[in-house]
């Protein structure tokens, strides 16, 4: 199944470039009060409305997904996490470009040396939004990414049951201003975080390890990869980060990017692919 969430955040299930508003589900999550549970109430509830959510479906009439304009999949999320110099190609070009590494010999070691970041979840956005750039001064990059969304509360869990917690999958684009500060400050700019146009549930890729991704900018061919380039995968990626958090519905794994990472700037449109999922336009702008 293939669930987005649009502007006036409306539901919906998409199935052959339409749309089917599903919104009325919201009824069924269910009701907290103050303090509120951590994660998202959607994603962690998606198990038991997929019956309901066909059948809102079934019923609805169908939108062109190019009248809609799409926000992120995941209206709450509790935490982004970044996976850093996670193909190997990319770690060479980081090592040999200063404009890249900045003297910083941290920016040049393998992930699992480096470990993970954290990206603020004030960044998000969803694919019909716009990246606002900040520091105009410096080099802001995009950077294309499968993004793993969360669907249970977890933890310390292994690799061989690291898929059985994944609710779906969606685009990510891990836009970066360079420079030598700590990468979740230079990663989490209001806007550099996006995911979308969608999420597919996991039980249509079952398989991640085998996706293509890739972007355009402006119609150039920027970065193009496969996530079996990935030095750690998926279920690599979800086995280290429980090793050190609790992951909760609604937590995003941004997998890495592969080799190609190159500037963009105000009046750039990205055009971002992942197969599986699909594509997200996304335009640019100055803040």
């Amino acid at each position: 199944m293939i669930i987005c969430r649009t502007e006036g955040n409306r539901f919906g299930v998409v199935k052959d470039g339409m749309v089917r508003d599903v919104t009325s589900v919201l009824d069924e999550l269910t009701s907290h009060s103050y303090p509120y549970p951590m994660g998202d109430a959607f994603v962690e509830a998606l198990p038991e409305l997929r019956s309901r959510l066909e059948s809102l479906a079934a019923q609805a009439a169908p939108v062109p997904a190019s009248q809609l304009k799409f926000l992120s999949p995941v209206a709450n999320p509790g935490k982004i996490i970044g996976a850093p110099v996670n193909y190997k190609k990319h770690l060479e070009e980081v090592a040999a470009d200063p404009q890249l590494h900045h003297q910083n010999a941290a920016h040049m070691q393998e992930i699992h040396k480096m470990g993970l970041f954290l990206k603020a979840t004030s960044s998000v956005i969803g694919a019909s939004e716009t990246v606002l750039i900040r520091h105009a001064d410096r080099r802001t990059d995009h950077e294309v990414e499968l993004a793993v969304i969360i669907g249970k509360r977890a933890k310390s869990v292994t690799r061989e049951k690291a898929l059985e917690i994944v609710a779906g999958y969606t685009i990510g684009l891990d836009i970066t201003v360079r420079g030598s500060e700590e990468r979740s400050l230079r990663k989490s700019i209001d806007t550099y975080s996006v995911l979308g146009p969608w999420m597919v549930t996991a039980d249509e890729i079952p398989d991640p390890s085998q996706l293509d991704l890739s972007i355009t900018v402006n119609g150039e061919p920027r970065q193009k990869s496969n996530t079996r380039n990935l030095i750690l995968g998926v279920p690599e990626l979800i086995a280290y980060a429980t090793s050190f958090y609790t992951l909760y519905p609604g937590d995003v794994i941004m997998t890495g990017t592969p080799e190609g990472v190159a500037p963009i700037q105000p009046g750039d449109v990205m055009l971002a692919r992942v197969e599986g999922i699909g594509e997200m336009k996304v335009c640019v702008a100055a803040a």
